[in-house]
């Protein structure tokens, strides 16, 4: 099958399906490996089909959700990789909010998996500024939890 053989609506649903997935996985306790290669691969397959049909708001959150998956299989380097990416898109384009208070949130997690402490904390208040300013009352309680959860790691 060609490039232009994938339609869309094809690249969709993969995307979006791919991107449910590896949460499942995330959320899988006593992943094998399998299932972690499984989550890496996943992870970035949906990012590619979201490069396809997607917005930044999308290639975002994909990079993200590759910076998460390499935070939780404990490799630091390639989640710092993909959290600046996720940052990089976010100031690009305006995206603010939610998704910029995840991305200080995804460099934050990297940073401490790479035992960088200080960095860490220091991304971490920029991640709780980022988070104060969400309107949505859910939304801003569900992105400080997160923030918690990375300074339990430091």
């Amino acid at each position: 099958m060609s490039e232009t053989e994938i339609t869309q609506e094809t690249h969709r649903k993969l995307a979006v399906a791919l991107f449910n997935r590896v949460w499942a996985l995330l959320e899988t306790s006593n992943r094998t490996t399998e299932q972690s290669d499984e989550m890496v691969h996943a992870a970035h397959a949906s990012r590619y089909h979201w490069g396809k049909i997607g917005t930044p708001l999308e290639f975002e959150r994909g990079e993200w959700q590759i910076s998460r998956v390499y935070s939780t299989l404990k490799r630091p380097e390639p989640a710092t990789v993909h959290a600046l990416r996720c940052l990089e898109i976010c100031e690009a384009n305006g995206i603010g909010g939610f998704d910029l208070a995840f991305a200080y949130e995804a460099l934050a997690r990297a940073h401490a998996m790479a035992g960088e402490v200080a960095t860490s904390r220091d991304v971490l208040s920029l991640a709780k500024k980022a988070a104060e300013a969400i309107e949505d009352d859910g939304d801003r309680d569900y992105t400080l939890g997160e923030i918690r959860g990375v300074e339990g790691l430091i």
